[in-house]
């Protein structure tokens, strides 16, 4: 089998007991999980032109398998979310790597043992080490904030170090704003560890799909139940009936193809868009992403460098280093963060996080709150930042709670299916006769 496409304008939504709007992680999961645990018919609606969202990879005109929307590797302490997905998919095994190019000199972060060594030279390194291990312990990880709130003048020279060599020019790239605009929680996040661990995750299960990421969406997303419509917009194709005509009034229905829709609808999108914006837009990063190929087997010395007090691009990622691809040549990414101002021609990557954009968020998000049938769930429909791991698992609990509501709400709802199920396989049937004749 292989996924089943549709063009939207085709659709007879009386054939769909629900829709899934996105077919990244969030909508993926949750489209196979409904058409799974209850047998539904579930349509998924998907803007762009290709399933997957920002995990999608490809291979490039050189042959190198590379990752459209920036680097991915997985990694999770959750292992029910490892064994959902290594259902669709093997693995292979990958401890991410990533360098911090200080002046020319490569200090391996989240800033370690071996970074204070290569920056301090290894007797300057030991005191500070020594005092490291009597504040915090050995092998902990502390954050920069932790580092800095400590008295002694040894570990505020290592906190400044830090700050100024890996947290605050990079910082002023990645998020457009100085050190001082960021969030507390950007800063929060920042790991020093008191330890030689190099590896970028710590977590359990780390690595890659062994055929990438989109190969596994493939094998998710094929399932008899369920339909993608590729290039649909769901602010096009939704039709919100709201309460009253106040700017604040709360949807009361949504309609496609003129028909009121009352199943289940995963929505994975970004809020403001569905409602075009109308208390304005919700503040992201945006990213571009510039590639290079090299007729060398590799260019950097590891997955990825970043790029922490020179140029004017974040990162440069690698990607044979991540999928163990064999080649003779190589293909490199450059990353740049930019402002996020033209929904029609960049993508929403990273959240702005700040009081006042939570709150118009909460604005958007009331609008739908009243409506029983929609289920917000991912980082841009609920406007947060989550990891993979963190949006399989939020996707999987959804689906739960919808099966949960649905069945008490609803005790007809299985009969009702196998009704409309009944009716489908019925037309079906008169259109096969029919073509035969």
């Amino acid at each position: 089998m292989a996924v089943n496409y549709g063009e939207y304008r085709d659709i007879d939504m009386n054939g769909y007991d629900t829709v899934v709007v996105g077919a990244g992680f969030a909508g993926a999961v949750a489209a196979r999980e409904l058409a799974e645990r209850r047998e539904l018919r579930v349509l998924v609606i998907e803007k762009r032109d290709h399933i997957a969202g920002n995990m999608y990879d490809e291979h490039d005109e050189a042959g190198i398998l590379v990752h459209r929307y920036g680097p991915h590797i997985f990694h999770t302490e959750k292992q029910r979310v490892f064994s959902y997905l290594r259902q669709f998919s093997g693995w292979i095994v990958y401890q991410h790597r990533v360098l911090a190019d200080v002046h020319g000199t490569y200090l391996p972060v989240p800033f370690n043992e071996n970074s204070l060594e290569i920056a301090f030279g290894e007797e300057r390194a030991a005191v500070l080490i020594e005092k490291l291990v009597a504040a915090f312990g050995k092998d902990s990880q502390v954050t920069l904030h932790q580092l800095q709130a400590q008295d002694d003048p040894d570990l505020k020279e290592a906190a400044d170090y830090v700050y100024e060599n890996v947290f605050s020019y990079y910082t002023q790239k990645q998020w457009g704003l100085s050190p001082d605009e960021v969030d507390p929680e950007v800063i929060g996040r920042v790991p020093v560890r008191i330890s030689r661990d190099d590896r970028y995750f710590r977590e359990a299960y780390q690595g890659l799909p062994v055929f990438g990421y989109t190969k596994l969406f493939e094998a998710m997303l094929d399932h008899e139940n369920i339909t993608v419509c590729l290039g649909t917009e769901a602010e096009s194709v939704f039709d919100l009936e709201f309460a009253t005509e106040d700017a604040d009034s709360p949807v009361a229905a949504i309609k496609l193809h003129d028909m009121a829709f009352t199943g289940p609808i995963v929505y994975t999108g970004p809020l403001d868009e569905l409602f075009l914006s109308r208390f304005g837009r919700l503040p992201y990063r945006s990213l571009d992403f510039v590639y290079e190929t090299y007729d060398e087997e590799r260019k950097l010395p590891c997955g990825t460098v970043n790029y922490t007090v020179s140029e004017d691009y974040t990162r440069i990622t690698e990607f044979k280093y991540l999928t163990h691809q064999q080649a003779p040549n190589t293909t490199i990414m450059k990353e740049y963060s930019r402002a996020y101002v033209d929904p029609d021609e960049q993508i929403p990557y990273y959240a702005i996080l700040n009081d006042e954009n939570r709150e118009l968020h909460g604005r958007y998000r009331r609008l739908t709150e009243t409506l029983p049938n929609f289920y917000p769930v991912g980082r841009l429909a609920e406007y947060r930042y989550y990891d993979m791991d963190d949006v399989v698992e939020a996707s999987l609990d959804r689906v739960s709670a919808i099966v949960e509501d649905w069945d008490a709400a609803h005790p007809d709802w299985g009969l009702t299916m196998a009704a409309r199920r009944a009716q489908r396989e019925e037309r079906e049937e008169r259109a096969r006769k029919g073509a035969l004749a």
